[in-house]
């Protein structure tokens, strides 16, 4: 919100799941040649500085996403019931549907969706996950399933990839420059202390992420490359935040976007948000 409000686009793994391709390439891109080292220090400092960072525990965004076309790959809506199982149908026109998320130290996320008077819960709390998912009939609490969990914990912190990298215990490879529509970006493969890799694309002129690798989405079969493109940057008390995030996966014609409207810098998050009700 995720970088991570990439963490926003990150956290939305089961309802709007989030590349490897996906840089334009058509055009030789170039830029100064600069260190890993120097590359993320101005990454910092153009997000807004270590510091304000550091002082960062929680975050709360409000907003819309898209959901619907007949033939995206988007959140599942209410359905049809065949033989004994609720299938989705997809909607037939784009929708915009309200977003509530809440973001902690720790990999703690809480997504609230809004469609049709019903609101669906998907929770981290850093190590469980749970989630409610009226858009299916299931109005029951519904532990995280194994593959849920394991992307839930290879979500970046709400810091993102880069600040703090060393600390925690990632490392970072500047694996080449890239056209990022139509701008020069460094490709950095950042490598987290369990080995788990993706790459971010920081732009060479302001430095801040531009795209950030998704966890690869199966479709038909198959697993298909997906990116998370970041625009419309702004000012929340210092730190520089997209506000629109747009998801595409490879071979999927059409895009999900994310539309940030409000974002509060350390709100007061009660732990019974995170907490799975009994």
């Amino acid at each position: 919100m995720k970088t991570k409000l990439i963490s926003c686009a990150a956290m939305l793994f089961a309802f709007l799941p989030s590349l490897m391709s996906g840089a334009d390439t058509s055009t030789k891109a170039t830029a100064p040649s600069l260190s890993v080292t120097q590359i993320v220090e101005k990454n910092v400092t153009a997000r807004g500085g270590l510091d304000r960072w550091r002082a960062l525990q929680t975050l709360e965004m409000k907003g819309k996403m898209q959901a619907g076309g007949n033939k995206r790959p988007t959140i599942p809506v209410p359905g049809t019931k065949v033989g004994g199982e609720v299938r989705a149908e997809r909607l037939k026109e784009q929708a915009q549907l309200p977003f509530l998320m809440d973001l902690g130290r720790g990999r703690k996320q809480r997504l609230e969706i809004q469609f049709n008077g019903q609101t669906a819960v998907q929770v981290y709390d850093g190590s469980q996950g749970w989630k409610i998912r009226p858009f299916l009939n299931r109005h029951e609490v519904e532990k995280f399933t194994a593959d849920e969990l394991k992307a839930a914990s290879q979500q970046s912190d709400l810091d993102g990839l880069l600040i703090d990298y060393a600390a925690k215990g990632s490392q970072v490879e500047l694996a080449g420059v890239d056209q990022v529509e139509g701008r020069s970006a460094y490709n950095l493969k950042v490598t987290d202390k369990n080995g788990y890799a993706r790459h971010v694309w920081v732009d060479a002129d302001s430095f801040l992420e531009v795209k950030v690798e998704g966890a690869p989405r199966r479709l038909d079969g198959k697993y298909h490359p997906v990116a998370v493109y970041l625009r419309n940057y702004r000012s929340v008390n210092g730190l520089m935040m997209p506000y629109l995030m747009e998801t595409t996966v490879e071979g999927v014609k059409d895009t999900e976007k994310i539309e940030i409207e409000e974002v509060v810098s350390n709100p007061k998050l009660d732990a019974s948000k995170f907490a799975m009700p009994r």
